[in-house]
C-alpha cells in the first residue's frame, strides 16, 4: 500500500501534468479510450493495477467549431477553467495526442475576444486515477454512457515507446471491463448522437 507521501506525489502529478512546459508549448500523450461494461470492476482493477486514485471531477467541456483541430473550454468545479486545443487521428489502436493547454487569459489572447461558434458541450463525472505517467479516466458522461481513458504524457523520462508500452499494459490489464474501443472523441460521439436525435424526430 502507498503511503501518504506517494499519494500526494501521484496528485502533484495529476495537476502538473497538464501545465508541464511553456505556456502555448507543444506536448503529446499517447491515449486510447473505451467503452466501459463495469464501472466497479474497473475501480477494482485500477487498484489492482497500483494506481492511485486521485480525486472525483466534474467537468463540462464546450467545444468551439475550427478549421482545424479541435478547441474545447474546460470547466472544472473547484478549479480555474482552462482551454485544449488538440489534433489527433481518429483510430481505435493507441494513438498520438499533440495538444497545448491555455489559461482563461492566454486563450483570450491566442483566440481573441470575440465569441467563438460553440459546436457541442459534453458534460462528466470523471474518476481520476495515476499509473505512473498514465492518467486513468473512469467516466460517466451525459447523454453518451460509461468510458475508460489512458493518456500516456510524453517526456524526456517517458519516451513514446515507454507511452505505448504502459497504455497497452493497462489495456490488457482492464480488459475484462472493456468493450468496444472508441476511434473518436466524446464531441464527435455527442455531434453524431445529436444528429442522430433531429433525424428521429
Amino acid at each position: 500500500m502507498g503511503s501518504s507521501d506517494d499519494a500526494g506525489e501521484d496528485r502533484e502529478l495529476a495537476g502538473s501534468r497538464m501545465r508541464c512546459g511553456k505556456v502555448g508549448e507543444e506536448m503529446q500523450n499517447v491515449e486510447c479510450k473505451y467503452e466501459l461494461r463495469d464501472l466497479s470492476l474497473a475501480r477494482g482493477l485500477a487498484k489492482l493495477s497500483g494506481a492511485g486514485f486521485i480525486a472525483t471531477l466534474k467537468q463540462t467541456d464546450t467545444y468551439y467549431k475550427l478549421a482545424t483541430g479541435r478547441l474545447k473550454r474546460r470547466e472544472t468545479e473547484g478549479e480555474p477553467p482552462e482551454w485544449v486545443y488538440y489534433e489527433r487521428a481518429n483510430h481505435a489502436r493507441p494513438r498520438i495526442s499533440q495538444f497545448v493547454i491555455y489559461s482563461e487569459e492566454e486563450a483570450l489572447e491566442r483566440y481573441g475576444t470575440q465569441q467563438l461558434p460553440v459546436w457541442v458541450v459534453v458534460s462528466k463525472k470523471r474518476e481520476l486515477y495515476m499509473y505512473e505517467n498514465v492518467r486513468i479516466h473512469l467516466d460517466v458522461v451525459e447523454s453518451l454512457g460509461t468510458f475508460v481513458e489512458f493518456e500516456a504524457l510524453v517526456t524526456e523520462a517517458y519516451h513514446i515507446g515507454r507511452c505505448q508500452h504502459a497504455v497497452n499494459f493497462l489495456k490488457e490489464h482492464f480488459g475484462p471491463a472493456l468493450g468496444e474501443a472508441i476511434a473518436v472523441s466524446y464531441c464527435d460521439m455527442m455531434a453524431a448522437a445529436q444528429e442522430a436525435d433531429k433525424a428521429a424526430r
